[in-house]
Parts: C-alpha cells; sequence; structure tokens
C-alpha cells in the first residue's frame, strides 16, 4: 500500500503539463507571427515605428 502515499509520480505529471502548456503557446505565438518567420515580410523597423506612431496621433 505504499504507493498510495508515494508522489513522486504526481511531481513529475505536473513538469509534463507545465512544459506541454508552453509548448502549446510557443507553437500558437509561431502560428499569429507566421509572417515575420517565413521571410515573406521583410522586417522594416522604420516602418513598422512610422505605423505605430500614425496610429497613436489622435
Amino acid at each position: 500500500m505504499g504507493f498510495i502515499e508515494d508522489e513522486w509520480g504526481q511531481g513529475a505529471a505536473e513538469y509534463i503539463l507545465l512544459f506541454g502548456g508552453v509548448i502549446v503557446i510557443a507553437i500558437a505565438a509561431l502560428f499569429v507571427y507566421d509572417s515575420y518567420f517565413s521571410g515573406a515580410n521583410t522586417l522594416n523597423a522604420a516602418q513598422d515605428m512610422d505605423k505605430v506612431r500614425s496610429s497613436i496621433k489622435v
């Protein structure tokens, strides 16, 4: 009946769930920012800053 009191497996399962959640979030971020990673859209910091500045002006 010692296996009932053993909590080592529970800790391992929690780590697996934690790392699985991080991986899912990372994959979702890759899908959201796919245009930046595909190379189809070159990064242009100056153009991006101009867009941000123009959207903030009231």
